[in-house]
């Protein structure tokens, strides 16, 4: 821009106040050759100067960024809730672990259902346990690490001696209220049948279809069972029929761990992801730069400043040699 403007606009014109005289060329010529510092040709290398400082400005005002790395965030696409029995009948000791050993049912699904849940990368997955009463025992969260720890803190009991699986399934629907997650689904787990519950889980399972919420559920233990805590397995059918989902029976570890295999298969994971590459400015790096040079060329322009002469003395006299009438300078 600066080379156009010079070359499209009319040069500026200075008006100055001067004495004319006529041997001023012969004036010219001997301040000249006498080395006067207003007659030394200045320094080619200086005119690069004002273009480069005009180059970094423009750079300045154009905003350069570095782009950084870029970001990848992942972005659950479901929410899962687990819903886990801890009444009195789930201390039985008819389950085996991974070693043979005989162990009460609640180990057992907290070894199984502990390896389902770190499969679930990309889900968010919350926990409630029930007895007498539902608690929410993990909210939904996608670090699944924790919601295991948190399972495996869970004792036989800690929620009361019976069972309330309508009270958790309404709890669960609850929790899904502030969900906008595209897939709801709820896993169900329990060796008996509902005894403690304010509403009925039918009822429940029919408010979770409505907001489009499956449930799975799974039935552990002996199916012989009298009693109080014999195991409903035609109540736990019609919840997953009503609420969409699937029913399933574990009589022993083997089952349990193929239930889970199922349900991987049934509730697939999708993994959304989205990726930030985050923008730093940097115009304060040319525009700096400009500063430092412009205070450099003012510094050094400031050195090489000639020193005034002591008073009483001038650097040059010009004369007019009465003999051959042509001019000299006097230093």
């Amino acid at each position: 821009m600066p080379w156009i403007l010079r070359a499209v606009l009319p040069p500026r014109h200075r008006k100055q106040v001067s004495v004319q005289v006529p041997f001023g060329e012969r004036l010219a010529e001997a301040i000249a050759t006498s080395g006067s510092p207003d007659g030394a040709s200045r320094s080619t290398g200086w005119g690069i100067l004002p273009g480069t400082l005009w180059v970094l400005v423009l750079v300045s005002l154009a905003r350069p960024q570095w782009i950084e790395p870029p970001i990848s965030k992942t972005l659950p696409t479901r929410d899962m809730l687990l819903l886990v029995d801890l009444s009195g009948s789930m201390q039985q000791q008819d389950f085996t672990d991974n070693t043979g050993k005989k162990v009460d049912r609640l180990t057992a699904v907290k070894q199984v259902l502990g390896e389902f849940l770190v499969k679930r990368e990309g889900d968010r997955v919350g926990l409630v346990v029930f007895g007498d009463a539902a608690y929410l025992q993990a909210p939904f969260s996608t670090d699944l690490q924790l919601c295991r720890q948190l399972l495996d803190e869970c004792e036989v009991g800690m929620a009361g001696p019976r069972t309330a699986i309508g009270d958790a399934i309404g709890l669960g629907v609850n929790l899904f209220d502030s969900s906008d997650a595209p897939a709801k689904t709820i896993i169900a787990l329990t060796d008996g049948n509902d005894t403690k519950s304010k509403a009925p889980p039918i009822e429940a399972a029919r408010v979770a279809a409505q907001r489009d919420i499956h449930i799975h559920t799974i039935a552990i233990g002996d199916a012989t069972t009298v009693g109080e805590d014999k195991l409903d397995e035609q109540t736990l059918r019609d919840v997953a029929s009503a609420a969409g989902g699937s029913y399933f029976f574990a009589a022993d570890r083997s089952n349990l761990i193929k239930i889970y295999d199922q349900l991987d298969e049934i509730e697939t994971r999708q993994i959304k992801t989205i990726s930030l590459r985050p923008r730093k400015d940097i115009y304060y790096l040319p525009l700096s730069l400009a500063l430092a040079l412009s205070l450099i060329s003012k510094l050094i322009a400031t050195c090489r400043r000639p020193k005034p002469m002591p008073p009483g003395r001038s650097s040059a006299t010009v004369y007019v040699d009465p003999v051959t009438g042509k001019l000299g300078v006097d230093s």
